[in-house]
This record gives C-alpha cells, structure tokens and sequence, in this order.
C-alpha cells in the first residue's frame, strides 16, 4: 500500500493546480476582451432561414462571422446585434410575438422581446443604430439565398462587457413566394412605409450559446445544439471545462480522504500492527 504521507502530499500537490483551472474556466471568456462565441440562427416567420455566426473578440475589436440559408435570392439582408449592454434580459420571440394576428411577427412586435439595435451588420461604413435599415450596405443573398459575412468592427466597451447579452437577427422573408421583397406579400414596413414588410420583418434569430466554441462549421450550415469544434461529448461543453471538472472532482476527492483520515480514531488505525499504513 502507498504509505499515509505520501499519497497525503500528492493530493495536496494536485489541489493548486486542479482549483486554479476550475476558477480560470468559471470566469467569463471576454472579461479580459478576448473571446469566441457561437450563435445558432434559427427561423422566424416561417421563413425556412437559419444559420450559424461567430463573434469572436480580441480587446475592443469585434470580428462577425454569418453562413446563413434560405433567404430572398438576389434580395439584401438587414441584419443587426440586437439588445442590452445594460443588464436587460432579451431573448429570440416566438409564434405568440404576432400579437396583432396578421400571420406576420413584424420588427417592432419582435423588438419587444429582442431589443432594440445595438449594431448595424453592414457590410461598409457606418454600424450604428441609424443604419439598421441601410438595405444598399447589407448583405445580398445569392442565387441560392445564401448570405456568407464576415467584418470586424471596433465596439465599446459596453459591448465587450456584455456580449453575452446580444444576439444577431436577420430580416427579410418571402410570404408569397414569389421571389422578391413587394407589397402584395404583407404591406408596407411598420418601419418605413417606402418598403414592404416582407423586406423588414425578421426571418431569424438566435443567442450566444457559449465560450470558446470553434469555427464555423465547414461543409454546409449546422444549426443543431450538438458538439462543435473543441466541445465534448453531446454535452456542448467545451473539452478542457470537462478535464477541469474531472480535476476539481479528484481536489475534492482528495480532500475528503485527508479529511476521513484525520478524523479517523486513533483506536481505529490499530496501534502499532507492523503493517504499513
């Protein structure tokens, strides 16, 4: 048997290690301003979009990554960071946001749930709130309907504190099926009644899933909450989280052996047997 000490200081030994790693990964990945986040677009309005984007962080410098399907073909998308950097909780509506029963969820039903515009996903100059609906400097779907964007941004610091708080939506959607953003589709934009509402109305939606999750998947768009990219398992957690777990268990294990042993009667270790402990 391994002698009482020993194992006693092998413990002890792997107790820095294992906490120091524990607390590192329970901290926010962008508290320092660096970063990788993963977010699942998934459809609104029965559009059939959906898509995957990484917002990926290095100091005040926001890198935006989208693949995305089944948007309008030839049509530009506007596409936004949408809610709070101070605190308020927004998430990705459902079929109830259609509160005034048109069959259409329009941006401002939406808003309600999402938040308003932080940044203007276009693809040059400015990013801010006023360029939300800036259809000339948004993405264009392909023949295809898809839109491939990619941009780094310089953002606040706000932004960086509480990116976790954001999520991307992308609008425009086809209810009739014809090809084209018109009016015979569902009216005039609430927003700005020079355009339809096929042309604003939200066609997905999706939040920040995690840290640290990998790249885009290559081959074709993954919408699904499985593995990515550094994660294990089905679980989505990334590997090293896992080996951090697997660390603190074995600290604590460890400490409750130390603990039991301490605690241990003197009658109990038998006196002096010549047996080693």
């Amino acid at each position: 048997m391994i002698p009482e000490h020993t194992s006693r200081r092998a413990a002890l030994a792997a107790l820095p290690a294992a906490l120091a790693l524990t607390v590192a990964l329970a901290s926010p990945a962008a508290a320092d301003g660096n970063g990788a986040y993963q977010i699942n677009l998934a459809p609104l309005n029965n559009s059939g979009s959906k898509g995957v984007a990484m917002l990926s962080l290095k100091g005040n410098q926001l890198t935006v990554k989208i693949e995305s399907e089944g948007h309008v073909p030839g049509q530009p998308s506007a596409q936004h960071l949408h809610g709070s950097t101070d605190g308020h909780d927004f998430h990705c509506p459902d079929a109830s946001a259609d509160t005034n029963g048109d069959g259409v969820i329009d941006n401002t039903e939406a808003t309600v749930h999402y938040g308003n515009i932080n940044i203007s996903l276009t693809t040059s100059g400015s990013t801010d709130a006023k360029s939300g609906l800036a259809v000339d400097r948004m993405p264009v779907a392909d023949a295809q309907g898809k839109v491939s964007y990619e941009r780094t941004l310089t953002v606040s610091q706000a932004v960086v504190d509480h990116i976790k708080d954001l999520h991307i939506v992308q609008h425009g959607i086809d209810r009739n099926g014809n090809n084209k953003y018109d009016f015979d589709g569902a009216g005039k934009s609430e927003l700005d009644p020079t355009l339809p509402q096929e042309a604003t109305a939200p066609t997905n939606c999706g939040e920040v899933q995690g840290a640290a999750v990998g790249s885009i998947p290559v081959g074709g768009v993954e919408t699904g909450t499985g593995p990515v990219d550094g994660a294990a398992g089905s679980t989505g957690v990334p590997g090293a989280a896992l080996a951090a777990g697997g660390l603190a268990a074995a600290a604590t294990g460890a400490l409750v052996v130390l603990r039991r042993r301490r605690e241990r009667p003197a009658a109990g270790r038998g006196g002096n047997t010549g047996a080693a402990a």
